[in-house]
């Protein structure tokens, strides 16, 4: 049977965090139509958004946005009604058949310590999919057995919290169009991640021996904020993605992918920089001491 033509997953629910997403959703909801139950956990949206998710026969909640971390762990208190497990994925993200039926196989043979799954991604800008500057594949935890596993918030993003039981991989990618709302929208939402991430690897104190004892995700999360030290990081970041993994093969998408790369470590640094300084500038009212 056909990953377009199965039943809905035994116990599955998708749910699906937004904001402002009437563009991005339509696509998203039509690549599920006909395999899951869908749940629409919004965070205020003032376009059509709601109004697209009701119609498609998606359940809809809302729930004032604080941190990824924090709205999907809400979502598994309060949107999961009688699934046993949940796949989150983001408006710009779309499940393929071959991903969906992934997921299925995965569910129906999880043994009773799997907690959940990492799933990874294909980065898609315009039509090209970005394999060697993205450094495909890279893992988040996105499939989770209810009441097994939460989530932590980390940098502007989230990882893996309190987990009880085994965490296991689904290697069937999802697609991610982290870049169809344009440049503008890229610029101006990076420039927000930018200070929490910078808030994140500023308070993180570790050492390399630590971080290359870590194996995949963890490794990546635990060098962040060593590698950013670097005063020179964002160059190097260039280059170990367009000349060291060969993004140059991907033309202008590989190109504008790796600047836009750069300059945001490049932000991440000034932040932390910034913060710095603040910290060692006199309390208000109190002059340095001559």
């Amino acid at each position: 049977m056909t990953a377009d033509k199965q039943s809905h997953p035994a116990g599955l629910r998708v749910i699906i965090l937004t904001h402002n997403e009437e563009r991005d959703l339509p696509r998203c909801l039509s690549a599920l139509k006909g395999w899951s139950c869908i749940a629409i956990l919004d965070s205020g949206s003032v376009d059509c958004t709601v109004e697209l998710a009701a119609s498609s026969g998606a359940e809809v909640y809302t729930h004032p946005f604080s941190s990824f971390g924090r709205q999907r762990n809400w979502a598994l208190e309060n949107c999961v009604g009688e699934a046993e497990w949940v796949l989150f994925l983001d408006a710009d993200e779309v499940a393929t058949p071959a991903f969906r039926s992934a997921v299925d196989a995965a569910i129906r043979a999880a043994q009773d310590e799997v907690a959940g799954f990492y799933c990874c991604w294909k980065t898609i800008m315009g039509a090209r999919w970005l394999k060697r500057c993205d450094a495909f594949p890279k893992w988040q935890f996105r499939l989770v057995r209810v009441g097994r596993g939460q989530f932590s918030d980390f940098g502007h993003g989230q990882k893996e919290g309190v987990v009880r039981g085994l965490l296991a991989f689904i290697s069937e990618p999802y697609l991610h169009y982290a870049y169809g709302k344009g440049w503008s929208h890229w610029i101006e939402r990076h420039n927000r991640y930018s200070t929490l991430e910078a808030d994140t690897r500023r308070a993180v104190r570790g050492s390399w021996s630590e971080a290359l004892r870590l194996k995949g995700s963890a490794r990546n999360q635990a060098l962040k904020p060593l590698l950013t030290r670097w005063a020179l990081w964002p160059l190097v970041r260039f280059c170990a993605d367009y000349f060291g993994r060969r993004g140059f093969l991907e033309g202008r998408e590989g190109l504008t992918y790796c600047v836009n790369m750069a300059y945001y470590e490049f932000l991440i640094q000034l932040k932390i920089a910034e913060s710095n300084r603040a910290d060692q500038r006199p309390p208000k009212g109190r002059s340095r001491e001559r």
